[in-house]
């Protein structure tokens, strides 16, 4: 089975997966803004509890990688180490916006992952779909303003934004397709399920060598990838 944690940003997810019988056995998403290391414990336990298994039965962990909160993505990445070196079982990291990208059906223009990642800025990856979405280049910083002003051919706007985000992106209307706000959540239902893609093909990550991915507001817009 594959334990899921993501804890990226103000939100928080976490799933059960059976990859075997590729059923899932738990999730549950929720706004913990700050409160991280007070209830992501707590959730794993109660995981366990309500499905009525043991952390022995697991034997890979998924946690997403970032970008996001500083703060959010070590407690995170410090939680899921703790458990699998304490267990002897597997890691596998996946950037939080393959995530995203993994949730969107196919489609034959841009899609852009954001999420958010302090000081009115966005943490972006643009993704081509080649039989799945494949990221195009790094992950980068900037407005909301700037990405609505350096679209230029129709893309798909997909992750977590505030109303007032999503209106000022929105304005080139013409050019942007808005994912709605429920398929812009982050589950860790997708995370679980790439997990066990690189499961099947034996890519497991070193605990001891897994690092978050931290961006900078001085990264490259969209215009310069």
């Amino acid at each position: 089975m594959i334990l899921a944690i993501d804890t990226s940003t103000q939100w928080l997810s976490v799933a059960l997966y059976d990859a075997a019988q590729q059923v899932f056995l738990f999730e549950k998403t929720w706004r913990a803004t700050r409160r991280h290391t007070i209830e992501l414990a707590p959730a794993i336990t109660n995981l366990l509890q309500e499905v009525g298994t043991t952390i022995q039965d697991v034997d890979t962990l998924a946690v997403a990688t970032g970008p996001g909160s500083f703060t959010s993505l070590r407690i995170g990445l410090a939680f899921s180490k703790g458990i699998v070196l304490a267990n002897r079982i597997n890691l596998i990291g996946v950037p939080s916006l393959d995530v995203l990208a993994f949730s969107q059906p196919a489609a034959d223009i841009s899609l852009i992952c954001v999420l958010q990642a302090g000081r009115d800025k966005l943490a972006a990856c643009r993704y081509g779909y080649q039989d799945r979405w494949v990221a195009q280049g790094d992950p980068f910083i900037l407005s909301p303003q700037e990405l609505s002003e350096e679209i230029n051919e129709e893309t798909i706007i997909c992750g977590e934004m505030d109303a007032e985000e999503r209106r000022v992106i929105s304005r080139k209307w013409k050019k942007v397709h808005l994912c709605s706000t429920a398929s812009c959540v982050r589950r860790a239902a997708f995370l679980a399920e790439l997990a066990a893609q690189r499961c099947a093909q034996g890519k497991f990550d070193n605990p001891m060598s897994l690092a978050p991915i931290y961006l900078h507001t001085a990264n490259p817009t969209l215009a310069e990838q």
